[in-house]
């Protein structure tokens, strides 16, 4: 490939591509010189720092850098596994030592400006070579694979006078991209606010009462007992938490059922995640799967005919009742709170079913109009990471 007087260069061609030798796990400290695996590259690449996990010992790294080299400033680590050819530019004062295998450490030898491979790592110039040599799914970007790596190569001041153009548009894109991402956390900030004093400042008309007061007793059956019936299984991880839908569901059979599918549930029911319960999977039963099954990781809210189902959902979302969840649970790898926990919650609602609907009526209309805003700054920021993908394919079509 030639575009105009740029020439075509296999990376082997302009650094020197190698890897570390091998560190044993059992060498692996909690303090010295930081020791990069792949996915401590990818946080770098992301992030420009990285809260590192493993370390090997001064003598260790002393005695590599002596015999075999330690990266330098320009060098370029490229990740060799996981999420496949994410570069990274040594800096001045970095000092670290990799895993081998997980990273390939590409010595610049030539004419060549890093910063300007770095960006071609990440066009699609050079993100197909990869998918081509390691296949989208498994595979790994070894050192052979890196040295056959192709790259159209310009002069060094069109390296430099390239990269200054990408700098500074990224730059710009990356602080658009922040106050974008600030929006869409201020307009969840506001509702969930706006739903905290709903709850938070009860009108002359509302009473009080716990949870257990005011829901009804929710069925459990076995699906094994009708082994050939077919229901839709409602898994913990069916719920989206961001949007409070359910999501990926099972269809399956009695015979099959899991152990944990024992809970039947009604259109209109609330269901709430009390496994990791701060992760809200919150959401209510639509007409789609009333009659069906859920797991028993969930707790079923089901009202009396004192209150109205929707009101329940709003109040299992607001800030107060999470916050005595988080507090409320144990276990250190399963974390999880009871039945009974949420039971004991109290809740405020107004006794009149007519400004119950009311309230609920606002409240539908707000978190409608805050999902529109929040899908305009999620399409903004997918519009932005397009935005840097199609400047990247211009610039190494040399169309800047």
């Amino acid at each position: 490939m030639n575009i105009n007087n740029w020439q075509t260069k296999r990376l082997g061609d302009l650094y020197d591509i190698t890897s570390s030798k091998r560190v044993f796990q059992s060498e692996w400290k909690s303090s010295g010189v930081p020791f990069y695996r792949a996915r401590e590259i990818v946080k770098l690449s992301q992030n420009g720092y990285v809260d590192n996990e493993l370390f090997i010992s001064e003598e260790m790294f002393n005695k590599y850098s002596f015999k075999y080299g330690a990266p330098k400033e320009g060098d370029l680590m490229v990740t060799g596994v996981g999420t496949l050819g994410i570069p990274y530019i040594v800096k001045k004062d970095d000092r670290f030592y990799f895993k081998d295998g997980n990273i390939i450490w590409l010595k610049r030898k030539s004419d060549i400006n890093s910063k300007f491979v770095e960006y071609a790592f990440k066009s699609d110039f050079l993100r197909k070579q990869i998918d081509n040599f390691t296949g989208v799914t498994v595979g790994t970007y070894t050192i052979i694979k890196a040295k056959n790596t192709v790259l159209s190569v310009p002069s060094l001041s069109e390296q430099h006078r390239i990269v200054r153009i990408l700098d500074g548009v990224f730059e710009k894109i990356v602080k658009v991209k922040e106050n974008t991402e600030k929006n869409l956390q201020n307009s969840r900030a506001l509702f969930e606010a706006y739903l905290q004093s709903v709850f938070a400042n009860p009108g002359k008309d509302w009473e009080e009462k716990r949870l257990g007061e005011i829901l009804e007793k929710t069925e459990t059956i076995n699906p094994r007992n009708n082994p050939d019936k077919g229901f839709i299984y409602i898994d913990v991880s069916s719920v989206n938490k961001e949007n409070l839908t359910i999501e990926n569901t099972t269809l399956i059979k009695g015979r099959n059922a899991p152990s944990r599918a024992r809970k039947l549930i009604r259109i209109d029911d609330v269901i709430f995640a009390t496994v990791r319960p701060t992760l809200r999977r919150i959401a209510i039963i639509p007409k789609e799967f009333d009659q069906q099954v859920c797991s028993t990781g969930y707790f079923v809210l089901r009202a009396k005919g004192n209150l109205i189902n929707k009101l329940l959902f709003y109040f299992i979302q607001t800030k107060s009742f999470n916050e005595k969840m988080e507090k409320l649970q144990k276990g250190a790898s399963y974390p999880a709170v009871t039945d009974g926990d949420v039971k004991n919650q109290i809740i405020s609602f107004p006794k009149s079913i007519t400004e119950q609907k009311t309230v609920v009526k606002k409240l539908d209309s707000l978190s409608e109009q805050t999902k529109k805003l929040q899908e305009i700054y999620k399409q903004k920021l997918t519009d932005l990471e397009k935005l840097k993908k199609s400047i990247l394919n211009e610039a190494f079509s040399d169309r800047l």
